[in-house]
């Protein structure tokens, strides 16, 4: 939920933009996860908006279909952000690439498997494939979560360049493991993915609940989650070396033989470009 601010007519106008797009910003950012409407009151609380503001902006976001208003008088996310959001996946031009290898990923962990990007100092879920348990780890395509607690931020933070001994050591290994890092129940594992020029593209991640992804577990998947990881790199674009020598450090310390580790993963590591 978004925090409340004190009452003023004019937040968020210190990066350059236009006050009223700000504060039209500022009105749909005040929608959280969890919120299927809020009223003019708890909008006004949450954004510090002056009520007849609000509404002078509501009329101007619902006649763009970024807002609806109730005939009770609650508003509501309407359908634009949703085709904005459609628009936004496919320029990424990653779903054709990620989504196959994602599925594979989730049905040899058994588990969930999300793809993040990094959205300033946030992550956002870009791709999800869901646990086909009814106990899981609930993230969906959309959210937005913390870049400094759980496995998909630090990796981002990481290969962003962030300084100090747990991202050094995150660069150096290729991957990060979190247990109940950014909720006490859920543990995760992730790893970068690059294109072009090896640029950062986002995190693949593998989580879900403690008891069922111990972290024994996710030292396990290691090795595949590194695979994908670099076969998703290799066919974007990126040089999957670094990936590559990531994962055969893993099953060198761990003693995993070739012959065994072929047998034991579904996915595909044989990697081929893409066709553009």
């Amino acid at each position: 939920m978004a925090k409340p601010r004190s009452r003023t007519d004019t937040p968020a106008t210190d990066s350059g933009g236009v006050a009223a797009l700000d504060r039209a910003f500022a009105l749909l950012a005040a929608f959280g996860p969890a919120d299927a409407s809020l009223t003019l009151a708890e909008l006004a609380a949450r954004t510090g908006l002056y009520k007849s503001t609000i509404l002078r902006l509501a009329q101007s976001l619902a006649h763009h279909r970024f807002l609806v208003r109730h005939d009770d008088g609650r508003f509501q996310v309407g359908p634009a952000p949703l085709a904005l959001g459609a628009l936004y996946q496919r320029s990424m031009r990653l779903a054709d690439v990620v989504l196959p290898v994602m599925g594979e990923l989730a049905a040899l962990a058994d588990d969930g498997a999300s793809f993040y990007v990094r959205v300033d100092d946030r992550r956002m879920c870009l791709h999800r494939i869901d646990s086909r348990h009814a106990i899981k780890d609930h993230v969906r395509e959309g959210d937005l979560l913390p870049l400094a607690r759980g496995s998909g931020g630090r990796v981002l933070a990481a290969f962003s360049g962030a300084p100090g001994h747990p991202y050094a050591r995150i660069r150096r290994d290729g991957y990060y493991l979190s247990t109940g890092e950014r909720d006490r129940e859920t543990n995760g594992i992730s790893a970068p993915v690059f294109g072009s020029g090896q640029r950062l593209l986002g995190a693949l991640t593998l989580a879900g609940p403690g008891f069922r992804m111990s972290e024994t577990r996710l030292m396990a998947l290691r090795g595949p989650l590194l695979d994908a990881a670099a076969r998703i790199t290799l066919a974007l674009g990126g040089d999957a070396g670094f990936l590559n020598a990531a994962a055969a450090a893993v099953r060198a310390a761990s003693g995993t033989p070739a012959r065994a580790r072929a047998a034991a993963t579904p996915i595909n590591v044989r990697q081929k470009k893409a066709r553009p």
